[in-house]
């Protein structure tokens, strides 16, 4: 099957300027357009959800992913203007299949259930939605995560790093002035928590399952294509010491000629790397075999072993959301800001490829 490009090897690619923002930076004019696209370590921009001119297609969610390497759990809140939902669910990593779920549903999204305009700084989320209760709640020092509804019910704790860097991107889409798509995505927090459910009780615990934070402002055109990449965990230098390390690796959407989101972490700190694209482009039979990862500038040479293929295909009318997250065991090499190569072996982590249409 002939490559579908989407990534820096396809021919008409042009490399990012990186541009990095460090100072609190307004995202939307009084018009609506996008006047800061680009990335940086921290959430600086200041985002006004009255400012979007097109509110239906206004999408704002807190999502959070689990994970001890063999059970997954996610928990989220999405509003996507039309509507939207509060959901829990816990996944069996080993033949990807879920567990136990809960979600609780609304109609006409666009100026109720409200998430905060930050979501690496102190906050609070508490609501019930559709019979979901949950409530999210973040300090400087660590988050703590529940959710209750029916039969299931999970409660999580995690530690943040003092100066935990993120990476915050925002990418405009070409053609669409008033078009952007703004994410933070926090690793390398230890968790810990239970997920109940019909009477099982799942434990998790700091010293082997991390937490991301997904954390998404966006107002994008009907149709797009992506993929996300992501994991952390404590990698053990020659003298004995830990080190918490974590991937962020995004790409396909919108326009990335201003920043590319592509980060490893490495002890609290965000090193920032070029463009990355998959080898072999998986669709559509391909999502099970291997996945070599590799950047422009050869900072970040990985190889995913696959282990599953969470597939989800939500197809409801006129929107639809057809996912590959598929978990596996990296192995390679990243290169941090001062040159210093760091070895992987056997890192659990998961890429997914989406397209959606919603």
């Amino acid at each position: 099957m002939e490559k579908t490009y989407i990534g820096w090897q396809d021919p008409g690619f042009v490399k990012s300027a990186q541009h990095e923002y460090t100072e609190p930076t307004p995202l939307l004019g009084e018009d609506g357009r996008l006047l800061a696209p680009g990335w940086a370590r921290y959430n600086v921009f200041e985002y006004d959800r009255t400012k979007v001119k097109r509110q239906m297609r206004r999408k704002e969610w807190d999502f959070y992913q689990i994970s001890d390497g063999k059970y997954m759990v996610q928990i989220s809140f999405a509003n996507i203007s039309l509507g939207g939902y509060a959901s829990a669910a816990i996944t069996e990593l080993e033949h990807g299949k879920t567990v136990a779920s809960a979600t609780g549903l609304f109609l006409g999204g666009k100026d109720k259930y409200v998430l905060p305009a930050k979501g690496d700084v102190p906050n609070r989320v508490e609501m019930t939605v559709g019979g979901a209760e949950f409530k999210f709640i973040t300090e400087e020092t660590r988050r703590t995560l529940t959710f209750k509804k029916g039969g299931v019910e999970c409660e999580f704790e995690m530690d943040i790093l003092p100066g935990l860097e993120n990476i915050t991107t925002v990418l405009p889409f070409k053609g669409f002035p008033d078009r952007y798509f703004m994410t933070t995505k926090q690793n390398c927090m230890p968790c810990a928590g239970t997920f109940k459910a019909d009477g099982k009780t799942w434990e998790f615990s700091k010293e082997d399952t991390f937490c991301v934070l997904d954390w998404g402002r966006v107002c994008t055109p009907y149709s797009l294509v992506w993929y996300w990449g992501n994991g952390s965990a404590y990698l053990t230098d020659e003298t004995g010491e830990k080190h918490l390390f974590g991937f962020e690796i995004t790409w396909g959407i919108g326009d990335e000629s201003n920043a590319t989101e592509t980060c490893i972490f490495y002890d609290g700190k965000a090193h920032k790397f070029d463009a990355v694209d998959v080898e072999v482009f998986p669709k559509p039979d391909k999502f099970m075999q291997p996945w070599h990862f590799i950047s422009q500038d050869g900072r970040f040479d990985m190889t995913m072993t696959p282990v599953c293929d969470h597939f989800g295909d939500t197809n409801a009318l006129v929107m639809r959301m057809n996912t590959h997250q598929v978990h596996g065991r990296w192995s390679g090499k990243v290169v941090l800001d001062d040159g210093t190569a760091l070895e992987i072996k056997d890192m659990y982590a998961f890429c997914e490829y989406v397209e959606n249409r919603w």
